[in-house]
């Protein structure tokens, strides 16, 4: 544990002004409010606040971040209070430690609802000052690295699972790729530990292989930008485990395939001597096509600055370069915390680089509940980005698959809500064009537009598919109101009767309606019965039973077997059964089956089908079936899983695998799907030569990201030569 007066100095050591005295009545004040409390290692609690101070000091931050790290845990943990911690140290420690602190005290039902619960605060929280999230991400660094003392895995999957999903993302988001870097590998290792020890070993099979490879290639390039009358520091460094299983997922590629494992750096004084070094490299060595980027002229949203170049370098090696000045490289690696402003309180959220940010705020003022704020919000946080121009230029970045709905969502909420079309570099293309780096989009409004459902098969951002779900929302629960009033004048008329607001509002505390029309919509949408409502404004009128019409439209629970129907019957009808799952958007006691095609799993994006006689078929929203339905608009419906259920059914996916025709193949596929937990309920080969045997495989998963997880497993395997999803 970090002493107080070594705290002091590391402080002092970047920050010459910083207040001594308040850092150490804060070390004092936490140690005493912790008391004999702790953690699940046995070390004494206060351990964990000292070392988050002591990752802050290495951010170099100001004092009152210092004093946040030693306090975050007190209003959670200990018996101190807000205004306690104000009056001893501060308003604006009491206001951060505030933000940090956890929703402990919320009465929820499950750990997703906190831990959405916990983000929407914590979004709120840094929406007005980013020191907020500098200190959860520290926080949240120090229990990975201690996460292994924790005993139920359960909770420690969880805990990386959250790590993983939403603050790796949000370190990004703000360029801290050091924190990102590091958060990313401790969840892997817990996540995927045989993925990471394959991916491991292979690296350092590589690294006896090119030891001298790596000092040479470095030395070949100081000397080819010496040779140019350019001084620069050249260093290579290799890519972390984690990066390299997500690229090898990405680019359905095995490890063999991957041309940038090693990236080298290289640092220069200005600008100008960036493109000088470019100029020079390109010169002397092949460029690969399509690897170059400039992040200077266009940086990153969270500010990053560089060029990537990717030759076929030093000793006929690919590689990938970098090329940054010291002051792109500090930013690289510490983000917002590299320009910290001490004596002016440090960056506003209002900058350009917070796009995002106010982002989240939008889409938490549309989201109904927490759940789907936290969906939206993964959603805005982390993909791969292509960055498009309005036609005055302005730069607007968006998630890759991106559409033209997005992109009006981002230049404005209302822009979005009333786009009829979009010109795209000057061409009129449909709205579920995917966009490209580079293009130019002008959005088309008419104010008679409003958002259309279809528009949510194809929106990629949180921002947009809150929006839209919000007015879909709004709608439905319009027609509810209307369809409820239809049925309760119906069934007040058969009595004699006539409906009226005082009538209605003497009995919605009986159904826990906060209003009249909240009544009627339960009514329309079926949660409760017309005569129920009679029969409580007129409890002397003879009881019937009423006929409930299901437990909602919005969310249909449908039933079936574990085991799929028989390969005959599903032959025929091109779909088998659903599982014991709730899909959102479904009419209640509607029949329905997942596509054989395509075969949805919980966590695709899927559309619905009907078809005449055997209800709804789920299809993957990517499926090629869906193209002979292009001209039947009638026939779809929009339909979700809901995120509300647990998916703990089995499903069946579907791998195209291409195996080494060598002893041990089989073996070796089989053992890797057992060791992920799935099961082989088919396997068909379906080529075969002198090397390799190609082979579709039906594996039993309980869900989207339980395939993935395979899918990269086998890709890690040397006996496996290629894997990817069947589709069609």
């Amino acid at each position: 544990m970090i002493r107080q007066f070594e705290l002091v100095e590391r402080v002092q050591s970047y920050d010459p002004t910083a207040d001594e005295d308040v850092l150490n009545r804060a070390y004092v004040y936490g140690l005493k409010k912790h008391g004999n409390q702790l953690r699940a290692s046995g070390d004494p609690y206060f351990s964990h606040p000292v070392e988050v101070a002591g990752i802050l000091a290495e951010m170099k931050l100001d004092t009152s971040s210092i004093v946040t790290g030693l306090l975050h845990d007190t209003l959670e943990d200990t018996d101190a209070t807000r205004d306690e911690i104000a009056r001893l140290f501060g308003e604006d420690v009491a206001r951060l430690v505030d933000g940090v602190t956890k929703l402990s005290r919320l009465e929820v039902q499950s750990e997703s609802t906190k831990e959405a619960e916990n983000l929407r605060k914590l979004i709120l929280a840094m929406s007005s000052d980013i020191r907020v999230l500098l200190v959860k991400l520290a926080d949240r660094l120090h229990n990975m690295r201690t996460l292994k003392h924790i005993k139920e895995p359960a909770r420690r999957s969880r805990i990386a699972r959250e790590t993983m999903d939403l603050y790796a993302p949000l370190a990004s988001r703000i360029g801290m790729e050091n924190v990102k870097r590091e958060l990313e590998e401790l969840a892997f290792a817990e996540l995927n530990p045989d993925g990471r020890t394959s991916v491991q070993s292979r690296l350092g099979y590589l690294r006896e292989k090119g030891e001298k490879l790596v000092p040479e290639i470095e030395a070949e390039l100081v000397a080819t930008l010496k040779a140019g009358r350019l001084e620069a520091q050249v260093s290579g460094r290799e890519k972390t485990p984690y990066s390299i299983w997500r690229k090898m997922q990405q680019k359905n590629v095995s490890f063999e395939q991957l041309a940038d494992i090693m990236a080298f750096r290289i640092i220069v004084d200005t600008v100008a001597e960036c493109y000088q070094a470019l100029g020079l490299l390109h010169g002397e060595y092949q460029v690969v096509p399509a690897r170059f980027k400039d992040y200077i002229s266009v940086p990153k949203p969270n500010g990053y600055r560089s060029l990537h170049t990717g030759v076929i370098g030093p000793l006929g090696q690919r590689i990938e370069i970098q090329i940054r000045t010291s002051e792109m490289q500090d930013q690289a690696e510490r983000g917002v915390a590299a320009h910290w402003v001490y004596k002016q309180g440090g960056p506003s959220t209002d900058a350009p680089q917070y796009a995002w940010l106010r982002s989240l705020m939008e889409i938490l003022d549309k989201a109904p509940n927490a759940e789907e704020f936290l969906e939206h919000t993964k959603l805005e946080m982390f993909q791969d980005q292509v960055f498009c121009f309005t036609p005055k230029g302005k730069l607007i970045a968006l998630p890759r698959g991106a559409t033209p709905i997005d992109f009006a969502y981002a230049v404005h909420s209302q822009v979005g809500d009333t786009c009829v079309g979009a010109k795209i570099n000057g061409r009129m293309l449909p709205l579920r064009t995917q966009l490209a780096n580079g293009d130019q989009i002008e959005i088309v409004t008419s104010r008679a537009q409003t958002p259309s459902p279809t528009w949510e098969r194809f929106a990629v951002t949180g921002k947009a598919k809150a929006a839209i779900r919000r007015f879909i929302r709004v709608r439905q629960r319009e027609q509810y109101i209307q369809l409820g009033r239809s049925l309760l004048d119906k069934t007040f008329h058969e009595e004699g009767y006539e409906v009226t607001e005082k009538g209605l509002d003497g009995v919605r505390a009986n159904f826990k309606q906060p209003s009249t029309d909240d009544l009627v919509a339960a009514v329309g949408a079926g949660l409760t019965g017309a005569r129920e409502v009679l029969t409580a404004v007129f409890p002397g009128l003879k009881s019937r039973p009423s006929v409930r019409s299901g437990s909602g439209a919005d969310v249909v629970p449908i039933s079936r077997a574990r085991k799929p129907s028989k390969s005959g019957d599903a032959g025929r009808n091109g779909a088998e059964p659903a599982g014991q799952i709730a899909i959102r958007g479904l009419i209640p006691g509607m029949a329905v089956h997942f596509a054989r095609c395509c075969h949805p799993l919980p966590g695709d994006r899927i559309v619905g089908i009907i078809t005449t006689g055997k209800g709804v078929t789920i299809h993957t929203i990517d499926c090629a079936t869906l193209e002979s339905f292009s001209d039947a608009s009638e026939r779809w419906i929009d339909v979700g899983w809901d995120a509300t259920s647990e998916h703990d059914g089995v499903y069946t996916g579907r791998l195209k695998v291409t195996v080494a025709n060598q002893p041990g193949s089989l073996s070796s596929l089989s053992t890797v799907i057992a060791r992920h937990h799935g099961n082989i309920s088919n396997l068909r080969i379906v080529n075969r030569s002198m090397d390799f045997f190609d082979m579709v495989i039906d594996v039993e998963v309980t869900d989207v990201k339980h395939l993935a997880d395979i899918t990269a497993a086998l890709r890690a395997t040397p006996a496996i030569n290629a894997v990817e999803r069947a589709r069609n």
